[in-house]
């Protein structure tokens, strides 16, 4: 398939290129994965800065408002900026060789005004290796910016750069560098598949927190109340666990994102927490997760995973951390559907048996930044008949979706906006939403599978092994009219080219070559 060009959702601002641009200048010394903090902390502060700035011009057209009253700000939760730390001065200052200094006495000042960013600000500008001629150029761009007032907030335009440059970064880390972002179509199926609208909402690898902003999209899209939903998180990186506060701060998500160094398989930050909805996107086979030092942990209900691969360690941690209605979507290496190796079989076995998944997804290549590895969604439901949805005990759906997708570059690959709501429907409609229609097997696409057939199948989940070849030649149209269109184009086509040979002959001709 060739290149297409990706229809817009309203992401691409007009500026993006330009401060990349900017960014790819300054990182010509620095590995991107460095850098990233350098260009998302100040975009950070020009957010907050401006939405003060703004705050503070109101209140002084206000008879007996305080523009220097700390609460006036807070109120409109918007942070409270001291003046060292104010856009102007630093934009003021930003030819400076004292410039890096200036940046991280901001950050500084800001972190202790405001004990929900403490520790989270990138506060390193000052260093030698950072070139200031260029930091200073920076400021000048984004100040062109506006980020932070009310028309860029109703538009989310520092959320969406922050996308923009997430995505960036992890493209430009390539392999292992990633690991902090996992693309936006994969995430806005996952959160369209579990529809997260209230509730407790869990990611124990969250790296830079896509799937927290997801969720609160998606219940902003369908009227939802944001306070109906908890958001719980955890990260073992502490420079993505930074990435992932500032991501939130920006908007306005309360979020419970717990660091150590451990991780959650060594250090779990909720152990008593039972989740509504699960959105994860872990390591692909990790090898060097510990587990020989876990081996008689409450988790491994369904059998203990293997010490070289953490694939059913995230699978059981994910199972172990759901309440008893709750349901889960997360992304693993493809192995993790078919591996019989070191008890991976049986433990997957144990989880088909005890009726957990309910619905599988192949994926198409090429969507990941971090890997070539082909990936799969998972999606496991502690009870599949809660009532609300259609009762499908001992049912799974499979869903092969590795045709589908586009190419947004020569490396990699996004699923298009109808590509996420033509498999979302078909989840819902399987499973019973109201006002999905009827759910119908459709060859080579999917099939609603029983046990029965899945323990026939040696209980792999490849959907390709259920959902059979795409039926060919069902298009309705009878054989003798097909012939008849496909002969006439032919007859068009042979007389486009006997034109075309014609007037190649006569310009050869013009030219002398004719004979």
């Amino acid at each position: 398939m060739g290149l297409r060009t990706k229809k817009s959702n309203g992401a691409n601002l007009g500026f993006e290129e330009k401060l990349w641009a900017a960014a790819d200048k300054m990182r010509g010394h620095m590995d991107p994965g460095e850098y990233k903090h350098v260009a998302l902390g100040l975009i950070f502060l020009k957010y907050i800065s401006d939405a003060f700035e703004q705050r503070r011009v109101e209140l002084a057209k206000e008879k007996g408002a305080d523009p220097e009253d700390r609460d006036e700000y807070l109120a409109e939760n918007i942070f409270w900026v001291p003046k060292q730390a104010r856009w102007s001065n630093l934009q003021a200052n930003a030819k400076q060789p004292t410039i890096g200094k200036l940046i991280d006495d901001a950050m500084v000042a800001i972190e202790k005004e405001n004990p929900s960013l403490k520790g989270v600000l990138p506060k390193d500008y000052a260093r030698s290796s950072l070139d200031k001629h260029r930091l200073g150029e920076m400021i000048d761009l984004i100040g062109t910016i506006g980020l932070g007032d009310k028309e860029s907030r109703s538009k989310d335009v520092l959320g969406r750069a922050y996308e923009y440059f997430l995505g960036r970064f992890a493209s430009a880390e390539g392999k292992g560098g990633g690991e902090f972002y996992t693309p936006r179509s994969i995430v806005q199926l996952l959160v369209e598949m579990i529809e997260p609208f209230k509730g407790r909402v869990f990611d124990p690898c969250c790296g830079s927190g896509g799937m927290f902003v997801q969720s609160e999209k998606f219940v902003e899209a369908h009227g939802g109340r944001l306070t109906d939903l908890s958001v719980y998180g955890q990260e073992s990186n502490q420079t993505t666990w930074r990435l992932c506060k500032m991501n939130l701060a920006i908007r306005g998500i309360e979020g419970n994102i717990a660091w150590n160094s451990a991780g959650s398989f060594h250090n779990d930050a909720y152990k008593d927490l039972k989740a509504d909805f699960i959105l994860a996107n872990p390591p692909f086979n990790d090898s060097d997760w510990g587990g020989e030092r876990l081996r008689d942990d409450v988790r491994w209900r369904y059998g203990v995973p293997p010490p070289g691969n953490a694939n059913f360690a995230w699978v059981q941690h994910f199972i172990h951390h759901l309440a008893p209605s709750g349901i889960a979507g997360f992304v693993l290496a493809n192995g993790s559907m078919s591996s019989n190796q070191s008890g991976e079989g049986e433990i997957r076995q144990k989880i088909i048996e005890a009726d957990l998944v309910d619905c599988m997804i192949a994926l198409p290549g090429q969507l990941f930044y971090t890997t070539p590895i082909p990936a799969c969604l998972w999606f496991v439901a502690r009870n599949k008949k809660n009532g609300k949805l259609r009762d499908r005990r001992g049912q799974t759906l499979f869903i092969d979706a590795r045709k589908m997708g586009y190419l947004v570059d020569r490396t990699h690959r996004e699923l298009s906006d109808e590509e996420i709501q033509r498999i979302v429907r078909t989840y819902h409609a399987w499973r019973g939403e109201k006002g999905t229609g009827e759910y119908k097997d459709v060859p080579g696409f999917c099939k609603g599978a029983t046990l029965e057939e899945i323990q026939k199948h040696g209980h792999v989940l490849t959907p390709g092994r259920y959902v059979g070849a795409e039926a060919q030649g069902d298009d309705g149209e009878p054989f003798d009219e097909k012939m008849k269109r496909l002969t006439t184009r032919l007859r068009e086509q042979q007389i486009e080219a006997a034109k075309l040979d014609a007037a190649i002959s006569g310009n050869l001709k013009e030219l002398g070559y004719g004979r």
